[in-house]
């Protein structure tokens, strides 16, 4: 039956709420704030969305110096045209190209917009929890933390695709490697993460497992041990992957002697500054310090702690080349010891122990879903790229 006016107008009005209300206006007017523009000047925004999102994820799939939308004048320069694109593979060439120039890795643009791209995934994740009825406890992140560590494994999965010499046939090619890379490896592992939850969550409600916690954890365990089984086999069989286990124990020595230190001082003298977090404290320090420690040792240490590593690891994100930059500008007695990446882990510890501080135990009675969910991206922002960098190192790659 066909519905009456009456019967549409209820239907909008319960599924926006009163239209009357400020809530509807304010969602019809972002709705047009964001759609219209997008309509009228697509061809300028999706040229600004590939230079800065797009292009580059290309660029790094296909191993390129830089990518061009389109076609450039770069043919016959080291210039091949792959599906619409064009990617190079000389670094010289992509300053005198014409035409939407996107190089791998991030930008400052591109790393605020998948902040803000975040943070609506939170407000999506904690109403799907919500709907789910799947509590955020401290028992969930335990439970994620093997997820964590298999995201970091895997984006090293194509790493090791990316560089393999002449005679060797990769595994993971473009433009299946597309889902291992850096930002599209967390959709990678969200996903993989989501249907592990299910998983569990169906599991409890069948009876066959007391707690989803324990198979969510068991999950992510088996995927962890299986991607290092995978690294393990390229070490036997590839010859450009290495094994420096010595860069291993500096790497979590070194992160769990700071980690203790730190979270015996401020734990010291009654002191009620990791109240709120508790346990969770100890892992949301320990992991920002492992990414810190793997940077400072990857980037500055690894030649000098291997006898084959021929040259350190080089930063890839803006902000770690720029902190980077500032540690250079120390004396070169400084930089010779303790090398140009420890502004990065100064800033690591730094953010942990705001974090810690931040999550009092008010804000953990207050809000507790969301401050849970809030730990849950911190840990992983600091155990997934950790993680990779570690093994980045310990492999020579």
């Amino acid at each position: 039956m066909k519905p009456t006016e009456d019967g549409k107008l209820k239907l909008l009005v319960d599924r926006w709420g009163n239209l009357g209300s400020w809530s509807i206006r304010f969602k019809i007017a972002l709705i047009s704030i964001v759609l219209i523009p997008c309509i009228i000047f697509r061809g300028t925004i999706y040229d600004v969305f590939w230079r800065y999102f797009w292009g580059p994820i290309l660029a790094d799939a296909t191993g390129s110096a830089c990518a061009v939308k389109g076609t450039s004048t770069a043919s016959g320069y080291g210039g091949q045209l792959v599906r619409g694109f064009e990617v190079v593979q000389y670094a010289n060439v992509c300053s005198e190209l014409e035409g939407i120039v996107a190089y791998p890795g991030y930008t400052y643009v591109s790393e605020v917009g998948y902040a803000l791209i975040l943070v609506l995934l939170l407000f999506a994740v904690a109403r799907m929890f919500s709907q789910m009825g799947i509590e955020l406890d401290t028992q969930l992140v335990f439970s994620l933390i093997p997820y964590m560590l298999f995201g970091g494994a895997l984006r090293v999965v194509e790493d090791a695709n990316d560089i393999v010499p002449a005679g060797v046939e990769a595994t993971i090619g473009y433009p299946l490697n597309i889902l291992l890379i850096s930002p599209v490896v967390y959709g990678t592992m969200f996903l993989v993460t989501m249907v592990a939850i299910l998983v569990s969550v169906k599991l409890e409600r069948m009876g066959l497992v007391d707690k989803y916690n324990r198979s969510l954890f068991a999950i992510g365990s088996g995927l962890t041990g299986a991607i290092l089984c995978y690294l393990g086999w390229l070490v036997l069989s590839w010859p450009h992957v290495y094994l420096y286990l010595e860069i291993a124990l500096v790497v979590l020595v070194m992160t769990t002697i700071i980690t203790m230190f730190l979270w015996r001082v401020i734990n010291r003298g009654g002191s009620t500054m990791a109240e709120g977090v508790g346990e969770i404290g100890l892992v949301v320090l320990w992991s920002q310090i492992l990414d810190g420690v793997a940077n400072v040792v990857g980037i500055d240490w690894v030649y000098r702690l291997t006898s084959g590593m021929q040259q350190n690891l080089v930063p890839k994100h803006p902000i770690n080349r720029g902190l980077v930059e500032i540690g250079s500008q120390f004396p070169d007695w400084i930089t010779n010891i303790i090398g140009t990446a420890w502004p990065f882990l100064v800033i690591k510890i730094g953010a942990a122990l705001l974090v810690i501080y931040i999550f009092d135990k008010e804000a953990m009675e207050e809000n507790p879903s969301w401050t849970i969910l809030l730990l849950i991206v911190i840990i992983a922002v600091g155990l997934g790229p950790g993680m990779r960098d570690l093994l980045r190192a310990v492999l020579g790659i």
